[in-house]
Formats: C-alpha cells, structure tokens, sequence
C-alpha cells in the first residue's frame, strides 16, 4: 500500500502506474480534484552556475527546501548504464529523494536521487535526474507502465590517444566495440569487434555513455544508423534494435531514495545469459543474476563483491532471474533480516551476508 500526504495533512491511498529501477523513479496517481501542481523546465537549458532551491523530505523533515547552485552537468557516478546527473551543492540528504529542483523561475529542473557522502550526511554533492530525461520516462510509465529501451548487444570501451591512433582515428572520440553479443542486433547488422561507433542516428558519439544513453532512448524493433570506423574508414550500417531485458537496483530505501555510500546495498543486476556462462565460467545448471555493478563504500563493495560475480542464492532460496534477487532481497528489507546471498565467482562460491541497518 502507498499512502500520499498532502500539504494540507490529507493522506491519500495512490496508485502506482509504473516504475524504473534504472533510474530510480515512480509515477503514482492519486483521486483529488484541484491539486496545485508544478511544470518541468528545460534542462538543456540549466547552466553551471545557476541558482536552484531543492525541496525534499530529509529525515522526514517534509517540505523542507534548501538552495544552492548547479556545480556540474553530466555526472557519471555509476548508479547506472544512464547516468546523465545535474551535481548541485544546495544540501541535500536522506529522504530528499523525489523530490523537485527548481530554477528561479519555479520550473522543475531535475529530480533529487542521490548524495556523495563518506558518513551518510550532506556534504554538498547532491545529483539530480535532468528534468528532461524525467519528462520521457514519466510518459512511458503514464503510457505502459514500464519503461521500453532500445538494445544493440555489444560491450563497449573507452578510446585513449594511443587506442585511437593504432585504429587511425584522429582523435579519441566514438565507442570501441571489445565484443559483439551472439545473435544479438548489433550481430546481425554487421558490427564486428573492433569496430568503433562514430555515429548513431545521425548523433556524434563522444563515448560509450553516450552511445548506452541514446541507444536506450531509440524505439525497440526500429531500424536504427550506426556508422562504424573499420579497417581505416567510415561505414555505414543499418541495425534493427532489440528490446532491453529487464535490469534492477537494489538498495535499501523503500520505493527508491537518495542513495549515500552507507545506505545502499549497491548492487547493479543483469540476467545471466549464455555468453555469460561461457565467459564467467557458470555450469549449464547454476541460474542466478550477474553483478554489473558495485557502488563505492556500499554494503556489498565492503563484503568484496565485484562485477562479474553471480548471485545464485538469496536466504538459502534459489534465484533464477534479477526479479527473483530483488524480490528476496526486497522481503528481507521489509522483515528487517540480513540477506544471505550465495555468490559465485568461476567454479568457486561463498555466502556473504548484506544488512539493510
């Protein structure tokens, strides 16, 4: 059940439409009439340098604001494949999660969702989701209750000087493709490894976060240009997209909350699929769900996961995919119980046990 509190202390049984663990945001709906309610801003159009208040609910301190300037744009704090934060240094802490960042126009310019800190409290790095990439997936949820992302099926790498001049590129800019997923999009459109992506639907790629960015906005199951740098030129090639399989987070903030290097389990989850078994050597019989990620300080960094790992096990139950991870992860939350996890990592396997306090 979710309840919705409103300024005037009315509470308000809600609904929700749709959420995206990737990015960390809900859409809930609520019956009410004459609701005062707030319009998004261009983000685009946020500089560094501009003043923004942050309103949130810190410590359960509801309505609270605070203000400060944007520090940054484009932050990558690897929460995810689609990091594009707004860094501000108005303070934000645990429980500003969701709420608004307003220019001083009073338009919504991002989402607060995180906060760099060493101890759990503000230390003047808080990250916001850009209002404009809250606006698209806020329609997707209203429109499907989920979020569709575009798949191409490669892994890709960053180009250095010495990278771009063996490949006689003139500069380090594009995505160099280290692996081409077996019969995946991006396999049969032609993209081989060591190809590296220039351009996708006409936009420049200046590195392999772009490309995972604009990939995921592209419609699934659409024709979609790539020009590749290959063997000393430009080619042009046409992929049809896939869908993206489902992928979570799981952190320790119900229904999703600002994230401090002490609050979240951080870990990031992919369905394990059968080039997966081959790489990380998992027998034909394990199921499980593979480490993408693993956050700096978080619970799980501490207890030496590390991407690459298997999660096979949560509470001695097996897990076949990522949904079963974070459901047994989710009802350990809700009991207040330490999770065990079984984690495997090539033909070894250990329990590692995580806390939510």
């Amino acid at each position: 059940e979710i309840t919705v509190t409103l300024q005037d202390g009315r509470q308000l049984d809600a609904e929700l439409v749709g959420s995206d663990p990737r990015t960390d945001l809900a859409l809930l709906k609520i019956d009410a009439d004459n609701l005062p309610y707030v319009a998004f801003g261009d983000s685009d159009k946020a500089r560094v340098g501009d003043w923004v208040v942050a309103i949130g609910n810190p410590f359960g301190l509801g309505g609270s604001a605070t203000a400060g300037i944007i520090s940054a744009r484009g932050r990558d704090i690897r929460l995810g494949d689609y990091d594009d934060y707004l860094q501000l240094d108005a303070p934000i802490n645990l429980g500003n999660s969701g709420g608004p960042v307003f220019n001083v126009a009073g338009e919504v310019v991002g989402v607060n969702t995180a906060i760099f800190s060493p101890n759990g409290g503000n230390v003047g790095i808080g990250f916001a989701i850009p209002a404009n990439q809250a606006k698209d997936i806020i329609a997707d949820l209203r429109e499907n209750g989920t979020v569709e992302r575009g798949w191409l099926g490669v892994q890709i790498q960053n180009l250095d000087e010495d990278l771009a001049k063996s490949l006689g590129l003139e500069n380090a800019r594009g995505a160099l493709v280290s692996e081409v997923v077996e019969d995946s999009p991006a396999a049969d459109g032609g993209i081989q490894p060591g190809d590296v992506i220039t351009r996708f639907d006409g936009e420049e790629i200046a590195d392999p976060r772009e490309l995972s960015r604009l990939v995921a906005s592209a419609t699934p199951n659409a024709g979609a240009k790539i020009t590749v740098w290959r063997e000393g030129r430009s080619r042009e090639l046409t992929v049809e997209l896939g869908e993206a399989q489902a992928e979570a987070q799981a952190s320790n903030q119900r229904g999703g909350g600002a994230l401090g290097s002490s609050a979240a389990l951080g870990l990031t989850l992919r369905p394990l699929n059968d080039a997966d078994r081959a790489t990380l050597d998992v027998p034909s019989g394990v199921n499980g769900a593979v480490v993408t990620a693993v956050a700096p300080g978080s619970p799980a960094a501490e207890k030496g996961i590390r991407p690459g790992d298997v999660i096979t096990r949560v509470n001695q139950q097996e897990v076949n995919s990522v949904g079963d991870v974070v459901a047994a992860l989710n009802g350990a939350r809700e009991r207040d119980e330490t999770a065990l996890l079984l984690v495997r990592r090539g033909d070894s396997q250990r329990f590692v046990a995580l806390s939510f306090s």
